[in-house]
């Protein structure tokens, strides 16, 4: 009998550029996001289980925005992996930005391993009203 309203999630592994070395022997997955844009501002959304402030590194170099986080696999003392169903990795995903976003007001937060990027959009880029006159 095959379940209803089930959805099977894959983590997918990044690629990794061409002439590009790892410094970690880990998998690296790319984090499923969310990107809502808002009148102000541009959201990202990125599930990265396993990730919190000191393991998540954000740069920006030029119009490259990278997200990196690193994860180190849990097991407790005196027991070994027998099985295990979920991969466990790092988290990488790069984004290029445009000029609409204004750079120096980027704002980021993590909780519970769901890392929050709020990008504002530049002036030039928001959405602004026009107001209209009647004429005499």
């Amino acid at each position: 009998m095959a379940e209803t309203g089930t959805k099977e999630v894959l983590k997918k592994e990044a690629e990794t550029p061409a002439g590009i070395e790892r410094t970690r022997s880990t998998k690296v997955y790319t984090p499923a996001v969310d990107i809502m844009e808002r009148q102000d501002d541009i959201v990202i959304i990125a599930d990265m289980p396993g990730v919190d402030e000191q393991s998540v590194d954000i740069t920006l170099d030029k119009n490259v925005l990278t997200i990196y986080g690193t994860v180190e696999p849990e097991i407790p003392e005196h027991h070994r992996l027998a099985f295990a169903e979920y991969g466990v990795g790092d988290y990488q995903r790069v984004f290029t930005l445009t000029d609409e976003i204004d750079r120096d007001k980027i704002q980021a937060s993590v909780k519970n391993g769901v890392l929050k990027l709020v990008l504002p959009k530049a002036e030039k880029a928001k959405t602004r009203k026009i107001e209209v006159k009647a004429e005499a």
